[in-house]
C-alpha cells in the first residue's frame, strides 16, 4: 500500500500541508482533489521523496520514502505537473534512458519500450525531440516513463493537461486498466475523472484533509442528493404545491418554469413519494425525474465553505505562499 502518515511541509511561517493521513491499497484508484493552492501536488512530492516533509512520513509498498527511499522509489511510477523531460533528447532515447537509470537490462526494458510505445501512441513519432512535440505528445511521454517499469504504484498530477477530448479519453482507459493490480493516485481539476475513473475521494483546502470517501458517498453530502424535478403540462392545479409540501420526507420546493425542484429531508428518496402525490392528485405529469447532481457542485460547496477558505497572507509569508503555489 501507499501510506501517508501526518505529513507536513512547511515554508517558513506558512503551512502548506497540514497533518495529512491516509491509506492506499493496490486496487484503489484514488481523486486527490483541492483547489488551487491547497498542497496536492506537495503531498504528492513529499510520498514520492522528492520533497522531503518536515514532519511525518510516508511509506510505499512497506518502504519509508525517507529511510528506505531507493526501494520505495522501485515500487513508484511518478507522473509530475506539467512532465518535465529532456527537451533534447529523442522520445525513443529518453524512454532508453529512463529504463538504464531504473536498471532494467537490455531485454526488459526493449519488451517495456515495445509496450508504452504502443499504449501511449507514441511509435510515430519515436525518433523525434522532445521539444518538437506538442504539449499532448510530451504529456503521453511523461505517462510512458511513469508506466515503463510496470509498478506497482502510481502516482499522476495532472495526467490528461493538455491532451485533447481523444486522447483524455485514451489516457482514462489506460489508468482504468491498470487499476486492478496498481494502487495509483491521481490528482486532476477535470472532476469528471474523477466521477468516472476513481473508487475514493479525497479532498484537501488549505493544507488539511477536508474529506475522505467514495464519490458516491460524497454526493450524499449535498443538500440536493435524491432531489426531483417534476414538469407539469400547462394548467397543473393550484394545490400540487400544496401537496408537495405536506409528503413528510420532503424538505423544500423550489418553483421551475411549469413544476418544482423538490428537496428531500437528510437525502431520503422521494421520488415514489412525489409519484403517489401526482397520481391521487391526477396532475398532468411531463415528466419526474432525479435531479443532476455532479461532483463539482459538492466540491465547490466543500472548498467554499468559511472554514475551508484560505487564509489571508501575512506579508512575511508572501515568499514561502508563491512558492507552495508553483509547487
Amino acid at each position: 500500500m501507499i501510506k501517508s502518515q501526518n505529513l507536513v511541509k512547511e515554508y517558513g511561517s506558512f503551512r502548506a500541508v497540514d497533518k495529512v493521513s491516509f491509506e492506499l491499497r493496490k486496487g484503489d484508484i484514488l481523486g486527490f482533489l483541492g483547489p488551487n493552492g491547497a498542497g496536492k501536488s506537495t503531498t504528492m512530492k513529499m510520498i514520492t521523496g522528492f520533497l522531503p516533509p518536515t514532519s511525518g512520513t510516508a511509506s510505499v509498498g512497506g518502504h519509508d520514502i525517507q529511510s528506505h527511499p531507493i526501494e520505495a522509489k522501485r515500487l513508484l511510477g511518478y507522473l509530475p505537473e506539467s512532465g518535465p523531460l529532456y527537451q533534447e533528447m529523442t522520445v525513443l532515447e529518453f524512454l532508453k534512458f529512463a529504463g538504464e537509470i531504473r536498471g532494467m537490462d537490455t531485454g526488459a526494458r526493449d519488451k517495456a519500450l515495445t509496450r508504452v510505445m504502443e499504449i501511449c501512441h507514441l511509435e510515430n513519432v519515436r525518433h523525434q525531440t522532445i521539444e518538437t512535440l506538442s504539449k499532448g505528445f510530451r504529456q503521453r511521454v511523461g505517462m510512458a516513463q511513469a508506466v515503463l517499469h510496470d509498478p506497482s504504484y502510481l502516482v499522476m498530477d495532472e495526467p490528461t493537461d493538455g491532451l485533447d477530448p481523444n486522447q483524455k479519453q485514451e489516457v482514462r482507459k489506460l489508468i482504468a486498466s491498470m487499476a486492478s493490480d496498481k494502487a495509483i493516485i491521481l490528482s486532476t481539476h477535470i472532476l469528471e475523472e474523477v466521477e468516472a475513473m476513481c473508487n475514493r475521494v479525497i479532498i484537501i483546502a488549505r493544507g488539511r484533509v477536508l474529506v475522505d470517501e467514495t464519490p458516491a458517498d460524497l454526493l450524499k453530502r449535498h443538500p440536493r442528493h435524491n432531489a426531483v424535478r417534476l414538469v407539469l403540462q400547462s394548467g397543473g392545479p393550484d394545490a400540487v404545491r400544496e401537496t408537495l409540501d405536506r409528503i413528510p420526507q420532503v424538505g423544500k420546493v423550489e418553483a421551475l418554469g411549469n413544476g418544482w425542484l423538490i428537496h428531500p429531508k437528510h437525502g431520503e428518496v422521494i421520488k415514489p413519494r412525489v409519484w403517489e402525490a401526482a397520481r391521487a392528485g391526477n396532475w398532468p405529469v411531463e415528466s419526474l425525474e432525479n435531479a443532476p447532481l455532479r461532483l463539482e457542485e459538492v466540491f465547490r460547496e466543500l472548498t467554499l465553505a468559511p472554514d475551508a477558505k484560505p487564509e489571508k497572507t501575512k506579508p512575511s509569508q508572501k515568499k514561502s505562499r508563491e512558492k507552495v503555489e508553483a509547487a
